[in-house]
């Protein structure tokens, strides 16, 4: 029996009757914060070179991973053997170059063969782009979204009036700078551990929210024109 097999095993026992109680209370949800806390060490253990702790925290983001695919088998969607068939069936479609009969040389060449094979997937599924918004990693850090959100709708003149308010982000640039934006974002990230709440999932669903009627307003104005 592999070892990965083994620890798909503990996972299932874990949430099966008789288990732990904090792990069968999980969602998919719930667990988001666990993700992004298991990658973060990961990350760390990988600027400092450490081989024997990013042996442990890549072992803990594995468990993150094999826990979402036993929750998705629990529910009927899918198993982990198929996450893992797809993710395969990925690689070797979007490397002709060495599981067919294309030739690269260079790293630019594969990045804008990479693109544009998934361009093509994309529109073979029927995905369109709105072109409104480039399209960003939906899970950033929700504090890196947001920033990259608004230096769009800046940086593109998209329409926000009535989204956002304008008018309380100029004054609140005015009065910031580094030593009072991080007392602020930390008073902020206190106030929400005192009251129970989740900052990454609110500021998460709010900037969702934002790039979602930035983007109607947007084609809605364009179709108007």
């Amino acid at each position: 029996m592999s070892a990965i097999h083994e620890l798909r095993q503990t996972i299932a026992r874990l949430r099966a009757p008789g288990g732990c109680p904090w792990d069968q209370e999980q969602t998919h949800q719930s667990l988001t914060r666990c993700l992004i806390d298991e990658c973060s060490e990961l990350l760390d253990t990988i600027d400092r070179m450490d081989m024997p702790h990013m042996r442990e925290e890549l072992g803990d983001v594995l468990i993150q991973v094999i826990f979402h695919a036993q929750l998705a088998e629990e529910a009927g969607h899918f198993d982990l053997e198929a996450v893992a068939k797809e993710v395969n069936e990925k690689l070797i479609r979007r490397h002709p170059h060495v599981f067919g009969d294309g030739k690269l040389h260079t790293s630019e060449q594969v990045l804008t063969q990479w693109e544009q094979i998934k361009a093509l997937e994309k529109k073979a599924a029927g995905k369109k782009e709105s072109g409104v918004f480039k399209e960003l990693p939906p899970r950033l850090p929700s504090l890196m979204y947001a920033e990259a959100v608004w230096k769009q709708i800046e940086k593109k003149r998209l329409p926000s009036e009535g989204v956002v308010d304008r008018a309380s982000v100029a004054r609140r640039a005015a009065e910031l700078d580094d030593e009072k934006l991080g007392r602020l974002l930390f008073e902020i990230a206190a106030a929400c551990r005192e009251r129970g709440l989740d900052p990454e999932g609110a500021l998460r669903r709010e900037t969702l929210r934002v790039q979602g009627e930035v983007e109607r307003k947007a084609v809605h104005a364009q179709g108007a024109e």
